[in-house]
């Protein structure tokens, strides 16, 4: 406990530092997490052309007897979700660039192809060499993989590295990205004003990230405390559950903003995918994807959370500055 809340304050304190040194931590970081992906695909494919695989496990679906194709898909799927999260944060970077409308689809499409290109590559290799039985019932299957296909290579030695810079790649950037959100939402006078204060030297939202920083300590120390080995887990798809809901806003939003002109050049997605979005992120919501409850009770009290906040800053416009609560036009932003 005391590794992690002491992990997520050395976290806080990069961010802290600037956009530019935690965006440079993180192409380094994911550089040593791709590192080992790439291992696990090459000894895979290695052991592949040794014929030391049956590769009628990758092609033959199980389930267990009282759970149909589809449920198992569904579960799946929505476990699943989660190794993608982290794209979404790439939206509040966007405007970095020069030409966002242009640059940003290009770039968040071929980051997607390329990734979901990797995890199907290691899943090919882990269910070949490995087998879906002992990768389900092993605690490490990567490491598996490599055991299996390549015994004398030192994995063991370094795996615990690679496992240490991908927790802190998805934490680094996820904190980032969650205290700029949160300055983005009080400079649209939603939340207390107090989260969009900058520092005056380092120009970052200190306030903010002290009060992201404050949430995650909060989560480890509950979560940790009440559900011990599962803690890890239940956090994982705690993000995943309040993704899907905002990913079904999103694409809603989409659907019924498309409608609106506006005088600047603009990406415009086919109509279908929204739509189709919007649905299957919906449905990843619901029980039925074998979701632990614990994952609700979690999700639930942040969405509370953030009620709480939006009513403090509502009657604190209302009462003592007399203005409305409402997102505003960037132009107006003062």
């Amino acid at each position: 406990l005391l590794l992690a809340l002491g992990f997520m304050a050395c976290v806080a304190a990069l961010n802290f530092r600037g956009v530019s040194e935690s965006v440079k931590t993180n192409v380094v970081l994911t550089l040593v997490e791709l590192t080992g992906l790439i291992i696990v695909i090459l000894i895979g494919f290695y052991a592949m052309s040794q014929g030391n695989v049956d590769f009628s496990e990758v092609t033959v679906f199980k389930t267990s007897e009282d759970k149909s194709a589809f449920l198992a898909v569904t579960a799946a799927t929505s476990l699943a979700f989660f190794a993608m999260v982290g794209f979404e944060d790439s939206v509040n970077m966007a405007e970095e660039t020069k030409d966002p409308s242009r640059i940003f689809p290009k770039v968040m499409f071929t980051g997607l192809g390329i990734t979901g290109a990797i995890y199907i590559l290691v899943s090919i290799a882990a269910v070949a060499v490995v087998g879906v039985g002992p990768l389900a019932a092993s605690d490490t299957p990567l490491l598996e993989v490599v055991q299996i296909g390549a015994p004398d290579f030192p994995i063991d030695k370094l795996f615990p590295f690679i496992s240490m810079f991908a927790v802190a790649n998805s934490a680094l950037i996820n904190m980032m990205m969650a205290s700029r959100l949160l300055y983005g939402m009080a400079k649209q006078n939603v939340l207390p004003r107090s989260l969009g204060h900058v520092h005056h030297s380092r120009r970052t939202p200190y306030i903010s990230i002290l009060f992201t920083t404050l949430i995650a300590f909060v989560l480890i120390y509950i979560v940790t405390k009440q559900l011990g080995d599962d803690a890890i887990l239940t956090l994982g798809g705690t993000t995943a559950l309040l993704l899907l809901g905002v990913f079904t806003l999103v694409n809603i939003a989409v659907l019924v903003l498309r409608n609106d002109t506006v005088d600047h050049d603009h990406f415009t997605a086919p109509t279908p995918i929204p739509a189709l979005a919007a649905f299957f992120c919906a449905y990843l919501v619901g029980p039925w994807t074998g979701r632990d409850f614990a994952q609700y009770k979690v999700a639930g009290a942040m969405l509370i959370l953030g009620v709480v906040l939006w009513a403090i800053t509502y009657f604190t416009n209302k009462t003592v500055r007399g203005e409305e609560t409402g997102f505003k036009d960037p132009a107006q932003l003062r």
